[in-house]
């Protein structure tokens, strides 16, 4: 991540042919979504050569005039940085994003449901998080992309991988070929590198679905996330966004959630009105109505990495958004994989074992933690045994009374080791 910035060319951007030789590179790169495209943009200033194998994708306008994306993200201070790393942070349209000031956890008890605040002063840092459009982060990825002279763009899909001693061959459906030292799977949660692999993996439905649509609300949000976590209706988030305006992200069960979406966005700003009405006043639905549903699951590959292949993101680990890291956890996976690769000794590659062990274990604590804590809560938050709403109760009221805890919490959130 140190490397110097590369001479500002445009990159090399062409569909899969078959005429075409055998491309070969440091490092080829599967996927479309923003993990995969910031890894080509650190590892290519990073001075490596890096094909990005993506599938087409439709241009979709942004700006003040057009609508807000459903699908946003918390993102930290590691995803932060390493987005300013590659000079994408600051072209990002600011008008569109939004510093995360404060957050508040709410339990489900009637009469003493449990608290948890967190702020940014507290912590002495600017922003907890920022909330992020999908499309604003990938229109900015985009843009810097056709300016990286380091990486190759490839329109094509993958159907077949070959490993040898010094080089993973990756198949085109084209006949084309992609070779590189290391293949690097950014492919999300179903992804097709890992299944090239036969990595194992462990998987299990929450039986839950995140609901996500926006809202403008009649009070300020003055920068607060709230969050509510129920027995009976799962955990309710509303994330701030720009002006007066929220997001949802409601982890409901699947009956519910089939309830919700039948719905239109104004009955469910009205169902809303119990958990959010008191701090957010009344919400209205944001035009056009978009209210859309993704399944929850926990998804724990056996490994991240293989011979010649790493992966990152979704590919690598999927967790309940209950915490909001799934994307982080993604850009920090990125870090430590530029960081290793860039600090390898000279006799060996990228794909090197010794290299990949390094980066398997640096990514190893920080998964299990965020797995560990994100499937622990769901687990208790999931219950409607009267004790144990009691205890969780108290333990968020705990949390909140202990400031060396919460401190600790805090800085886990923002992606600190200390």
């Amino acid at each position: 991540m140190n490397g110097h910035p590369l001479p500002i060319a445009s990159a090399s951007v062409r569909k899969s042919s078959p005429a075409s030789v055998d491309a070969a590179s440091d490092i080829c790169i599967v996927g479309n979504g923003a993990i995969g495209k910031t890894a080509a943009l650190a590892l290519a200033q990073a001075g490596l050569r890096v094909s990005l194998l993506t599938p087409p994708r439709p241009t979709v306008p942004t700006g003040p005039q057009a609508s807000w994306d459903v699908r946003v993200y918390a993102v930290n201070q590691v995803a932060h940085d390493i987005l300013s790393s590659v000079k994408v942070w600051d072209a990002l349209d600011d008008a569109r994003v939004t510093a995360v000031e404060g957050m508040v956890v709410t339990g489900d008890a009637e009469n003493h449901p449990g608290h948890l605040a967190f702020d940014a002063y507290s912590a002495h840092v600017d922003a907890l998080a920022w909330i992020v459009e999908d499309r604003n982060l990938n229109v900015a990825l985009d843009a810097a992309l056709k300016f990286s002279s380091n990486v190759n763009i490839v329109q094509g899909r993958a159907t077949g991988l070959q490993v040898d001693a010094t080089h993973a061959h990756l198949q085109l459906e084209s006949g084309e070929t992609l070779t590189a030292s290391l293949l690097v799977g950014a492919d999300g949660a179903q992804s097709w590198v890992r299944g090239q692999c036969d990595i194992g993996l462990d998987y299990r439905s929450y039986g839950q679905r995140a609901i996500v649509t926006n809202f403008s609300c009649a009070k300020p949000h003055l920068g607060v996330a709230h969050q509510w976590f129920t027995a009976s209706e799962g955990i309710v988030a509303l994330l701030p966004l720009p002006g007066q305006r929220v997001s949802l992200v409601w982890s409901a069960p699947d009956s519910l959630a089939d309830s919700l979406l039948g719905q239109s966005a104004a009955d469910l700003a009205q169902h809303l009105a119990k958990y959010a009405g008191a701090v957010l006043g009344a919400l209205t639905p944001l035009e056009p109505e978009l209210v859309r549903a993704f399944p929850l699951r926990l998804i724990k590959p056996h490994a991240m990495t293989a011979a010649r292949v790493a992966l990152i993101g979704d590919a690598a680990h999927v967790v309940h958004p209950l915490a909001g890291h799934g994307m982080n956890l993604g850009f920090a996976d990125v870090t430590a994989l530029v960081t290793v690769v860039g600090a390898r000794e000279p006799q060996r590659d990228c794909g090197d074992a010794r290299v990949l062990g390094r980066y398997a274990r640096a990514r190893k604590e920080d998964v299990l933690l965020m797995q560990l804590a994100t499937d622990g809560l769901a687990r208790l938050f999931d219950t409607q045994i009267e004790p144990l709403r009691a205890v969780r109760n108290l333990g968020l009221n705990l949390v909140n009374r202990l400031p060396v805890l919460k401190r600790r919490l805090m800085a886990h959130a923002l992606g600190k080791r200390n």
